[in-house]
């Protein structure tokens, strides 16, 4: 594998993640495909899936990137919203009614979800206000990851009279800000370009996988520079890393990244891979 800032077009898209700023309206799976298409690719997947009336961040993995799904799924996401209280409420009781809501929450997902219905535990980071006007308010929200933005302000309308939500949009997922992303018309601009032999405006907004997994993931770096048998599988032993306290890592060798993998004590055996990237 060429160095990251060496790679040809074809090595990044073969595995690459593109920050795309859904708008409202399509589902993630329709992007998701336009992006395939588009780029003619076998293969993309999306990273936490967005309510076709969602807008905001959803990264596309492209490739041999969708394997990696796994590690970016599972990591708190940002959303700011209005919701319509169904009642006048005065600020500081709103306040403390959304501030009881930060901590271990019970949810029972909503019944068009995907997920079997059953109650789970999830984590609120942070409920907070941003403006209020009338009964329309503001809202910011850090929650873990399969949090229902939805039926979190169903919940707190239980407690205050009422309240639903008019708009969502996630400001960030895992480590993919808002700030950063790009939007559909930016994208196919880029494409159009591309298809033309101009790369430089789709390359800008290729991220490298191995780029996005070391800010997911430890980074360990290989001791041997006798990479062949890694690059086929070959489980790590006691002398090839030092191991980190996480149960799983990305393993790299200088800047050249090798896989994903998962502590596995088996004697000499200290972790097995997961992902081999080859």
């Amino acid at each position: 594998m060429a160095n990251i800032k060496e790679k040809s077009i074809a090595e990044l898209l073969n595995f690459s993640i593109i920050n795309l700023d859904k708008p409202s309206g399509p589902t993630s799976f329709t992007v998701s495909n336009f992006v395939m298409k588009s780029l003619n690719l076998k293969k993309t997947s999306h990273f936490g899936t967005l309510d076709p009336n969602t807008s905001g961040v959803l990264p596309v993995a492209l490739s041999r990137a969708c394997r990696l799904n796994e590690y970016f799924m599972h990591h708190d996401k940002e959303y700011v919203g209005i919701m319509r209280l169904h009642k006048e409420i005065e600020l500081e009781k709103l306040k403390k009614e959304m501030k009881a809501f930060v901590g271990k929450i019970t949810q029972l997902p909503p019944l068009r979800s995907s997920v079997k219905r059953a109650p789970r535990e999830r984590e609120v980071k942070k409920f907070e206000i941003l403006e209020a006007e009338g009964k329309d308010v503001l809202f910011m929200a850090e929650v873990q990851a399969g949090t229902y933005i939805r039926t979190l302000i169903h919940n707190l309308g239980e407690k205050i009279g009422g309240a639903h939500m008019l708009e969502l949009r996630r400001t960030r997922a895992s480590i993919f800000n808002e700030k950063d992303s790009i939007n559909l018309y930016q994208l196919d601009s880029a494409i159009q370009e591309y298809k033309k032999g101009n790369l430089s405006s789709l390359i800008k907004f290729l991220i490298p996988a191995e780029e996005a997994i070391k800010k997911v993931l430890p980074l360990i770096q290989l001791k041997s520079d006798n990479l062949k048998p890694f690059l086929t599988g070959k489980p790590l032993m006691k002398s090839d890393v030092e191991l980190p306290k996480e149960e799983i890592f990305s393993l790299f060798h200088q800047e050249q990244f090798i896989g994903v993998y998962k502590k596995s004590i088996e004697g000499d055996i200290v972790a097995r891979p997961e992902f081999i990237y080859n």
